[in-house]
């Protein structure tokens, strides 16, 4: 069942590429399409039957490889673990969904492979891996200038616009953090693991789940106390993001002391005290403060408590690429506590059900690297830590 149903999915690709969703010649698709639904064998050649020297980093979902398919493109391959949490419905909707977006800030997947267990997605290569691996190492973020990284705060903008605004059917991301903002030779960013994106139909705009997915740290509190999904929640995992492009470090680092452990926290102190700008990188050498105080209190307004008062991406990106465009004061951020403990969260929308219900897990510790699975139908919660490279 499972094969047919990646069959037909695979098919689509083929009308993809016909459609002009990648290319072809004047002879049909020029044999690419046969290539889109890949064999096991050819993608065991391809990664050097998935050598630990081809392992490129080890998410929820599984191990990532680097292949080179016979065409001579370099690839990813991003096998599902046997023992992963996340399942054939995740495998099943990232490609769902990725059928459904053209992007050039969106990592764009190449075909997928179902043989008996096995089960691979295939993307194309990006050579700099993951925000992350630049951002959070000393060593590497010099190579992250403010120029490269006001770029990088746009095209995450820019395609979070895209899925939530200009996508054929709204997609809401639920896991926007640096290790799933991949890189490219230039150092562009895509967007990338849509495993846990929901796809909202028609007009709807927020919905009440009882199943919450994402990462702590980076996850809005009325979802991850309540179960409240809209396009806000991707705004202020966006935000936080932002603070951790500007300050290169983590959303959460032990060890620091006082309310410097949580960034938010930090960030919001720092600017009621008027000290917005003492965030910023130390390790940057010349950065624009003009900007850099602008993306420290957008990035406040995209977590700010109050969902109502967060801006959409829409507004976002106008924020970003207007010269004389006047930035609202931010009201209280939605803080999360150490060990994944919200402490602050309001919202109008929320139900009464939900509010009880979210009263089981109230207590629950993660890590802020953590990326969470809830289901409150079966009244408890699981973790999959994750490496967060790429």
């Amino acid at each position: 069942m499972a094969m047919g149903f990646l069959a037909r999915l695979c098919s689509c690709f083929g009308k993809k590429l016909r459609d002009g969703g990648g290319g072809g010649d004047e002879d049909g698709d020029g044999g690419q399409s046969s290539e889109l639904f890949f064999e096991l064998r050819t993608l065991q050649v391809a990664t050097n039957f998935f050598s630990e020297a081809n392992q490129l980093g080890h998410g929820g979902f599984g191990p990532v490889y680097k292949g080179l398919i016979p065409n001579g493109q370099e690839v990813a391959v991003k096998k599902l673990s046997l023992d992963s949490r996340q399942g054939f419905k995740e495998f099943t909707n990232e490609v769902k969904l990725l059928l459904k977006t053209q992007h050039k800030n969106l990592v764009m997947l190449l075909g997928c492979c179902a043989e008996g267990p096995e089960k691979m997605l295939v993307y194309e290569y990006l050579p700099n891996r993951s925000l992350d691996y630049f951002l959070f190492d000393k060593k590497k973020s010099s190579s992250l200038d403010w120029l490269r990284r006001y770029r990088i705060v746009t095209g995450i903008a820019r395609g979070l616009l895209y899925l939530h605004e200009e996508a054929p059917e709204r997609i809401i991301h639920r896991d926007i953090k640096a290790s799933n903002i991949l890189l490219e030779g230039q150092l562009n960013p895509k967007i990338s693991d849509f495993g846990l994106a929901r796809l909202f139909p028609g007009d709807d705009t927020h919905l009440n789940t009882f199943r919450i997915s994402g990462t702590h740290g980076y996850m809005a509190p009325e979802y991850a106390m309540h179960g409240y999904l809209s396009v806000k929640t991707d705004v202020f995992s966006f935000g936080v993001l932002v603070l951790e492009i500007v300050s290169g470090r983590k959303n959460h680092v032990r060890g620091l002391g006082g309310e410097q452990e949580d960034l938010l926290t930090y960030a919001w102190t720092l600017f009621q005290a008027g000290k917005t700008l003492d965030l910023v990188d130390p390790s940057l050498a010349r950065w624009n403060q003009d900007e850099a105080a602008m993306c420290i209190q957008l990035g406040l307004l995209c977590c700010q408590a109050n969902v109502a008062d967060r801006p959409d991406m829409n507004s976002v990106h106008l924020m970003l690429s207007s010269d004389s465009f006047t930035l609202p004061r931010p009201g209280k951020p939605g803080i999360q506590g150490r060990r994944g403990r919200w402490t602050t969260t309001t919202s109008s929308a929320l139900t009464n059900t939900n509010r009880a219900r979210s009263t089981n897990t109230a207590g629950t510790s993660a890590s802020a690297g953590s990326t969470i699975v809830e289901d409150f139908s079966k009244n408890s919660i699981s973790y999959s830590s994750i490496d967060e490279g790429r």
